[in-house]
């Protein structure tokens, strides 16, 4: 393996090598290196057989003659012939040929390359395939005939009886379009989200229509409409992907690795939804250049598929404000820019109070051996702001650059009082959470079949918190900070038409700081541990679109140079169509994950965001590892969408500080590992201007620890039923949506009455999540209008209501020993009250 002095001195060789090619003009070369000269200078690609150029000598035309003046040129010198295919494609065949011969080159009409393993089919019951330009010839008959096929192409019948013999002849193969395709790339649960044939959704923000509840295409709101996806306590910054916990799922901005997912603690994405060009979001089965996670993968990219024009729109909804600009510095660059920022410097709307009754609502909490209320008073301020910027540069016409950067970041200040039985207490706080990233990405066209791609990249996170007791004039700081650094070296190979290949190698570095500083009594302990990875990946594609079979299969080897430890990740996607109308699919994969978060105390950064980043020391934080595998039936026709998976998932090696128990296993710490068995069920049916959908899902998700004495009980993340449904109408600018969503209550483990002295009282639980809350419903409303002036600039408004009947669901429940009265606390979270919103756009 290169190391990257050697990477770059071999890469500085590579490119020397063309700059010494140069001969001088009297001399006689070889004619195969005059071609290779002329593809390099005119970015052609020429097709010839080795029996026609071999041996063949002469003097090189002159480099100041155009494409057309050299093939003219070489035409003269030799007795070949020079057929150019769009100045791309440039084939080389004799000018006289055995009359008794017939030759030709078979192209593929979508992108005008030589189909190599072409079958040649004569009526004498001849068989030849073509090489790898695409070139085949056979003796001339009486009257030959020829059956010309190739995997995903349609057949072709040629009859020689009129063809010449003295040239070649050129045979285009059409496509052949197959329903297989279709069936992934219409809308599913809204315009501008498809399934892909890999398992994959995809999301495209410009295209997105609308979905109940949301006005903008927000990535994390909008995966959660996926089946199988949720987050318990409607937040982006903890969405559960088929029973796992949020850090076990890898966010990827444009390559970068985010460690904060969510502004206002989660109740908005840090990801601007007027930026991304394209969300994939891979529940199972993902590609092998995707590490570090053992549940899903949303990676973010926006990076436009094509060269767009000049943009620029601002808007404004009761949130935040935001702007967006793309500007062309020239026909091969441009620039891009976005920011966000809180409106709560400003003014408090509505659905500011909202969200922040939602973060802090635990102002009033129940005493539970007196049935009465314990009142907080708080005074807080909060603001947030996101900023991004890529810059785009093509180089050439085989290179391309691009410089991607990322920062985000919340602030929060809270003063917070109580009063109980004439004792006073307060608090005074502050909390920053932020995250930094930067990418620099290069790719390389070598040839129409080679690819190359190189990307370095940084993620800096941090969340400091410093809490003050102003009346015992106490201050304790604490620090979580992670610095994620890599390499990233994939090269892309298409083979023919139905077989490409992937390989590749990726080096990381991880790094995290905890701190923790605590002033009257003094303590101070900080701790940094550093991880580097490396991983080799390989990865087959096989697309046979006449027998409907794609299969993509590809393997990771993980080396962790601390433990000294490979680590192989296999993972398979194969799809077959029984029909132009019905699907199987099975998806497979091992993954491993070397960081996670956990919480210390539950009190850490006082209750609001206190899980903190930690990397495994291969013991008693052991490396997770998962094993998942699904099978789904995917059908579609007369615009009806029927799709069932059902699916089976193991994580091992968690531990009890990442799963957020505030019951008796709060203080324990050990290991496990957690076992879930589900179905995901959608139906869909499209009705002219109407769409209608239904999902549920079931999953049966428990724990098993060995060393505790509940070995095994329900996972903290089970939601054994959910229901949702939407009605969504779409004609010309006018969206409207209407969907509610039903969930069984999550587990909660209740104290044992029976065995608390409520004198003095000590908290004594069952068994760990012995039942359930109350069950979760909710219905939510959307709908935008938009509209275009005789200048072209656009107009957009957009009106939402969360949890439109206003019910009071509860999402949490725990138990605590106040300090002020030495009782036991109840403490209940619950779900948003209802909650509007409003936004303006305007984009030209």
């Amino acid at each position: 393996m290169l190391r990257p002095k050697q990477f770059h001195f071999s890469f500085f060789l590579f490119f020397l090598v063309f700059g010494l090619l140069a001969q001088d003009k009297g001399k006689t070369i070889l004619l195969k290196k005059i071609l290779f000269e002329i593809e390099q200078r005119h970015r052609v690609n020429f097709n010839y057989t080795e029996d026609n150029v071999a041996g063949i000598k002469l003097i090189r035309p002159r480099k100041s003659l155009s494409l057309e003046q050299k093939l003219q040129y070489l035409a003269q010198k030799t007795n070949l012939s020079f057929e150019n295919l769009n100045n791309k494609f440039i084939n080389i065949y004799k000018k006289e040929t055995n009359s008794k011969v017939i030759c030709g080159y078979v192209f593929s009409n979508i992108d005008k390359k030589p189909i190599e393993n072409a079958n040649i089919h004569l009526n004498d019951g001849t068989q030849i395939a073509t090489d790898s330009n695409g070139y085949f010839e056979f003796e001339k008959g009486f009257e030959n005939i020829l059956s010309i096929s190739h995997i995903g192409f349609i057949t072709q019948t040629i009859t020689t009886a009129n063809l010449d013999s003295k040239n070649c002849f050129k045979v285009i193969l059409e496509p052949e379009i197959t329903e297989l395709e279709e069936i992934k790339t219409n809308a599913i649960l809204a315009s501008g989200i498809s399934k892909n044939s890999d398992g994959s959704f995809e999301i495209k923000p410009k295209k997105f229509g609308i979905l109940p509840g949301l006005i903008e295409p927000d990535a994390l709101q909008t995966m959660q409409q996926i089946p199988g996806v949720n987050s318990l306590d409607e937040s982006v910054s903890s969405i559960n992907v088929r029973g796992g916990t949020h850090d076990q799922n890898l966010f990827l901005w444009n390559g970068i690795r985010m460690y904060q997912t969510g502004h206002f603690f989660g109740l908005i994405s840090v990801f601007n939804p007027n930026l991304a060009h394209t969300i994939s979001i891979y529940k199972n089965g993902s590609s092998a250049f995707y590490g570090e996670s053992v549940s899903s993968v949303v990676a973010i990219s926006s990076t436009p598929e094509n060269n767009e024009r000049n943009m620029f729109s601002a808007g404004i909804n009761m949130i935040n404000a935001d702007v967006y600009a793309k500007y062309n510095l020239s026909k091969r660059s441009y620039i891009e820019v976005s920011g966000r920022k809180s409106i709560t410097d400003f003014v408090e709307t509505p659905t500011y109070k909202e969200y922040f009754n939602k973060v802090f609502q635990n102002t009033t909490i129940t005493d539970f051996s007196k049935s009465q209320d314990v009142n907080y008073q708080s005074d807080k301020e909060f603001d947030f702001y996101d900023a991004t910027l890529k810059y785009v540069q093509k180089i050439g016409n085989k290179d391309q650059l691009i410089v991607d950067l990322i920062t985000i970041k919340d602030n929060l200040k809270v003063f917070q009082s109580a009063s109980v039985i004439n004792l006073q207490k307060s608090e005074e706080n502050v909390l920053r959470q932020q995250n930094y990233g930067g990418n620099i990405s290069w790719e390389r066209n070598w040839n129409s079949f080679n690819t190359t791609k190189i990307n370095i990249y940084n993620s800096s996170y941090e969340l400091l918190g410093n809490q003050k007791t102003t009346n015992e004039d106490q201050m304790v700081t604490q620090e979580n900070t992670v610095s994620n650094n890599g390499i990233n070296l994939e090269n892309n190979h298409i083979i023919n038409s139905t077989f490409s290949f992937n390989n590749g190698y990726q080096f990381n570095e991880t790094g995290i700081v905890n701190l923790e500083r605590v002033i009257n009594p003094d303590f101070y302990r900080k701790t940094k541990d550093v991880l580097r990875t490396h991983a080799l990946i390989l990865e087959g594609k096989y697309n046979d679109t006449i027998s409907r079979i794609i299969l993509n299969a590809g393997m990771r080897l993980n080396y962790i140079e601390k433990f000294k430890k490979y680590i192989a990740e296999p993972r398979i996607q194969i799809n077959y169509g029984f029909n132009e109308n019905l699907n199987l699919e099975l998806l497979g994969e091992l993954k491993s994950q070397n960081s996670q978060q956990i919480i210390d105390l539950q009190k850490d950064y006082f209750g609001i965001e206190k899980r903190r980043w930690i990397i495994s020391n291969n013991s008693t934080i052991p490396i997770q590892k998962s094993r998942q595998l699904s099978l789904n039936l995917f059908y579609k026709k007369n615009d009806w969408l029927l799709d069932i998976e059902n699916f089976y998932k193991k994580v091992k090696g968690i531990t009890t500080a990442s799963q957020g128990f505030q019951n008796q296993l709060e203080f324990v710490r050990t290991t496990g590992d957690y076992e879930v068995l589900g179905t995901e069920f959608l139906i869909q049916k499209k009705m002219n201007y109407f769409l209608t959908w239904l999902s549920y899902t079931y999953n049966n998700n428990n724990y098993h620890f060995t060393n505790y004495e509940y070995p095994s009980f329900p996972n903290n993340f089970e939601l054994s039923h959910t229901v949702s449904w939407a009605g969504i109408f779409e004609k010309n600018n006018f969206k409207i949506a209407l969907g509610t969503k039903w969930s069984s209550g999550r587990p909660r483990t209740s104290p044992d009455i029976s065995r608390i002295d409520l004198s003095d009282p000590v908290l004594v639980y069952n068994k760990p999540n012995n039942t359930n809350l109350s069950v979760f419903s909710q219905v939510n409303f959307s709908s935008t209008y938009k509209w275009v002036t005789e200048k072209g600039i656009q107009y957009k408004l957009g009106l939402s209501v969360l949890n439109i009947l206003n019910r009071k669901n509860e999402i949490s429940e725990y138990y605590r020993i106040s300090s002020l009265s030495n009782s036991i606390e109840e403490v209940e979270t619950f779900s948003l009250q209802r909650t509007p919103n409003l936004s303006f756009r305007v984009s030209f």
